[in-house]
C-alpha cells in the first residue's frame, strides 16, 4: 500500500489537475496565449500521476469487491483469482506511482554541453575521442535532437585532443547525464605494428546548457583576448583575430574558440561553454560543502571515475557502474545507446526509491 504521505500528495495533485482543467475553459485563458500555453504545459506535467490516481482508486475499489465475493462460496474460487490479478497490477501500478512522485530534476529538460577530451594513450586517445563523437552523433540523430560542434581540437590522424558539442533536443540531458566520467578502450591501434592490445582512455563530460540568467557573473571577473585562429601544425587560417579565449580570473576556468570565421560566433560560443562550466563548478562546490547525496546517484559522476569499457577484441561493452555487459559493440558505437542508458535511469530510480524508503 502506499504511505499516507503519498496518498495525500496524489490527492492534492489530484485537486491541481481538475482546477486546472477548469482554468483552461475560460474564455479569458483560451484567448491568452501566454497564459494558455503555461495552464496546459502545468496541465501535461500533472497528467500522468492523475492518470496513475484514478486507476489506483479503480483498483482498490475493485479489489474489495472481489473481497465481498469471497463470502459467495460459488464464486470464491473465482474471485481468488481475481483478488490475485487485481492485486498484482496494484503492486505494480505502486510502484509506477511511487516513481511519478519522486522529485524532478529540474534540469533534466536542457539542452546539453558535451565535451569529451583524450586521456591516457596518446594518438590512440585522440582517435577514441573521435569514435566517442561518432557515436553520441548518431545517437543525437536517433533521436532526433540537433547535434552541433562547438569547439574541436583535431590531431593528425584524424582524432581529437578536444571536442566540445552542443545538443538540442527533448529530455537531452536527462538521457546523457549518467555519460560523464571515463571511458576506457582496449583494442589494437591502428599505430601499433606488433599487434598488441593497448588501453586508452577518453573523458566525458556532460554538461546541462546554462545562460547567463542561471550564473551571475561579474563583468570585472573576465579576461577576454583575441588571437588569430590557427590550423593543424600551427598554420595560419586566417589573418584576422577571429579567435577568442574568455577566462574567468577567480577560479581560472578558460575556454577557447576559434573554429568560425566571425570573432563575434566564436565569442558567443564562448561564453555558451563558460556558463555551463561555470554552473558546474559551483554546483560541485557546493556538494562538496554540503558532502551528501551522492550514493542516489549512478556512481559519482566525477569525470576521473571509470564508468565503461569498450573492448574490440571480444565485441563487448561493459558498464562497470551497473554491472552491464553487452556483445554488441558495433551497434553502441553507431549510437544503440538506449539499452545501456535505460538500465542506467532505471538503476537511478531505484537508488532513489530505496533511499526515500
Amino acid at each position: 500500500m502506499l504511505s499516507q504521505e503519498i496518498e495525500e500528495k496524489l490527492k492534492i495533485a489530484e485537486q491541481k489537475y481538475l482546477e486546472l482543467q477548469y482554468k483552461l475553459s475560460d474564455p479569458e485563458v483560451v484567448s491568452n496565449r501566454e497564459a494558455l500555453a503555461k495552464l496546459s504545459k502545468e496541465l501535461k506535467e500533472l497528467e500522468d500521476i492523475y492518470k496513475a490516481y484514478k486507476e489506483y482508486k479503480k483498483l482498490l475499489w475493485d479489489l474489495e469487491g472481489a473481497k465481498e465475493l469471497l463470502k459467495n462460496p460459488d464464486l470464491s474460487e473465482l474471485a481468488k483469482e481475481e483478488i490475485q490479478r487485481l492485486s498484482q497490477e496494484l503492486e505494480s501500478l505502486e510502484k509506477k506511482i511511487r516513481i511519478l512522485m519522486l522529485p524532478k530534476d529540474p534540469k533534466d529538460s536542457k539542452n546539453v554541453i558535451l565535451e569529451i577530451r583524450a586521456g591516457v594513450g596518446g594518438e590512440e586517445a585522440a582517435l577514441f575521442v573521435a569514435d566517442l563523437l561518432h557515436m553520441y552523433q548518431k545517437y543525437a540523430e536517433e533521436k532526433g535532437w540537433k547535434f552541433s560542434i562547438l569547439s574541436a581540437n583535431k590531431t593528425g590522424l584524424g582524432g581529437y585532443k578536444e571536442v566540445i558539442a552542443l545538443i538540442e533536443g527533448e529530455g537531452v540531458y536527462s538521457r546523457l547525464k549518467f555519460e560523464s566520467g571515463v571511458h576506457r578502450v582496449q583494442r589494437v591501434p591502428i599505430t601499433e605494428a606488433g599487434g598488441r592490445i593497448h588501453t586508452s582512455t577518453a573523458t566525458v563530460a556532460v554538461l546541462p546548457e546554462t545562460d547567463e540568467t542561471e550564473v551571475h557573473i561579474d563583468p570585472k571577473d573576465l579576461r577576454i583576448e583575441t588571437f588569430r585562429a590557427s590550423g593543424a601544425g600551427g598554420q595560419y587560417v586566417n589573418t584576422t583575430e577571429s579567435a577568442v579565449r574568455i577566462t574567468h580570473i577567480p577560479t581560472g576556468i578558460s575556454v577557447s574558440c576559434q573554429d568560425e570565421r566571425s570573432q563575434f560566433q566564436n565569442r558567443q560560443k564562448a561564453f555558451k561553454i563558460l556558463y555551463a562550466r561555470l554552473r558546474d563548478f559551483f554546483e560541485r562546490q557546493k556538494e562538496i560543502e554540503i558532502a551528501k547525496e551522492r550514493k542516489q546517484q549512478v556512481g559519482t559522476g566525477e569525470r576521473s571515475e571509470k564508468i565503461r569499457t569498450y573492448n574490440f577484441p571480444q565485441n563487448r561493452v561493459t558498464d562497470h557502474r551497473i554491472n552491464l555487459t553487452l556483445y554488441k559493440l558495433g551497434d553502441v558505437l553507431e549510437g544503440k545507446l538506449d539499452e545501456i542508458i535505460e538500465a542506467l535511469i532505471e538503476h537511478h530510480i531505484e537508488e532513489r526509491l530505496k533511499a526515500l524508503a
